[in-house]
């Protein structure tokens, strides 16, 4: 009896295999008939069969339409059957991808992050007035508790104050009228509480959460 076993290794590779083998197996049969009426009957059947092996897919748009082009994928494209919708290409279902334009931008200080360059590049536009200040000041004080999420220690202000010279080309300083930044403390705290917060909601909503 061993010697009569059949693995799986050793079957037709399953397309979809989702669908399972006896599905597969139906659409080979239909694809032997000779009659194109006859196909065409056994294809709406698998179609009817394929829908109720996905019933949490009808509420999505276009699901027979789905369904008949994954008919044509696992027949792999050699059934010739009246198909309500355009008969899918292999060549444009198996076509690579175009390569996605990441952006590479390798800042000098990583811990920054690339939001406050763009943030530095739109200030730099600004024209010269309170707004303008008010927002480097902002963005010195952001330089500084990102400058914390990555160092604990103290970070001084004066080194702050370069690296945001450096990054606009000297082109944004700090206005003598505005306070030191935001003190290391009070940042490390407020991003503590946030956290805290956030921790605690996570709780709340587990211990709410209704059981059956």
């Amino acid at each position: 009896m061993t010697d009569n076993l059949e693995y799986n290794t050793e079957r037709e590779h399953l397309i979809i295999p989702e669908y399972g083998r006896h599905l597969q197996k139906m659409i080979n049969y239909a694809k032997a008939i000779e009659s194109r009426e006859e196909r065409n009957k056994v294809a709406k059947s698998i179609i009817a069969v394929m829908g109720n092996l996905q019933p949490h897919l009808r509420d999505v748009p276009d699901f027979q339409h789905k369904l008949w082009d994954q008919l044509f994928i696992i027949a792999d494209f050699d059934l010739d059957v009246d198909s309500p919708y355009p008969i899918p290409d292999r060549e444009e279902l198996f076509r690579r991808p175009e390569r996605l334009p990441y952006p590479q931008n390798h800042p000098k200080y990583r811990f920054y992050g690339n939001n406050i360059k763009t943030m530095i590049d739109v200030a730099i536009t600004w024209e010269e007035g309170d707004l303008k200040d008010a927002l480097v000041y902002t963005i010195a004080n952001h330089m500084k508790k990102c400058f914390l999420n990555w160092n604990k220690d103290t970070v001084e202000d004066d080194v702050i104050l370069a690296h945001l010279a450096e990054l606009s080309n000297n082109q944004l300083t700090l206005k003598s009228s505005f306070d030191d930044l935001s003190d290391a403390n009070s940042l490390l705290k407020t991003r503590k509480k946030y956290t805290k917060k956030s921790k605690r909601t996570q709780h709340t909503n587990r211990t709410n959460r209704k059981r059956y």
